[in-house]
């Protein structure tokens, strides 16, 4: 089992990175968060989890012990696998995913995409004794916060090999669609990389 890595980031992808750890590249597949966080050349430092099957070793990474472990713990209820554990975790933050569970909130589970009603009600059944402590919910950003996630979005497109340019207009762009209240940052930024994605 490998629990982390720790080196020089060689790579930056749309869903993963390449770490190289003693000579050896890594590829660590990351929600677009995680991603967010790593610059090519500058250390880093995840933690992992590494899911074997018959014909693949597949390598995901964490910002922090917190999310792996629940990675790790959401791949026990029945159909679901690691890809859906991390669009979890992409489109949620360990601590709400912990809190929807215990409180049979479907309503938030089922706002990933592949989570269906019927998934959701397994989930919370399966999970709901064993999600551990929930932590009191974060407070909602006050006014004047609503710009921070423009710099954000920002950095983690330039850090995944577009240009400043490129970067500024897909933020732009992303800006002018909201109405109201302000997605998650990886909501955005998922919205930004589609943007890009279509004019590349």
């Amino acid at each position: 089992m490998i629990a982390s890595v720790q080196g020089r980031v060689a790579q930056v992808t749309a869903d993963s990175a390449v770490i190289e750890v003693g000579g050896v590249g890594l590829r660590v597949h990351c929600t677009p968060a995680t991603l967010t966080g790593l610059r090519v050349g500058e250390p880093a430092q995840l933690a992992t989890s590494l899911v074997v099957r018959e014909d693949s070793l597949t390598l995901y990474g964490f910002p922090d012990d917190d999310a792996r472990q629940l990675f790790e713990l959401l791949q026990t209820a029945s159909g679901v696998g690691p890809r859906l554990a991390q669009a979890v975790l992409a489109v949620h933050s360990p601590q709400t995913v912990r809190k929807a569970i215990a409180d049979g909130d479907v309503a938030v589970l089922t706002q990933v995409p592949g989570i269906g009603r019927k998934s959701a009600d397994r989930l919370v059944l399966e999970l709901r004794d064993r999600i551990g402590p929930v932590s009191p919910a974060t407070p909602a950003a006050g006014p004047g916060s609503d710009d921070g996630w423009q710099e954000q979005v920002r950095t983690g497109l330039i850090g995944l090999g577009w240009s400043a340019a490129q970067a500024d207009r897909a933020v732009t762009e992303v800006a002018q669609s909201l109405d109201g209240e302000v997605p998650p940052v990886p909501q955005l930024l998922r919205q930004a990389i589609r943007l890009l994605g279509e004019v590349r």
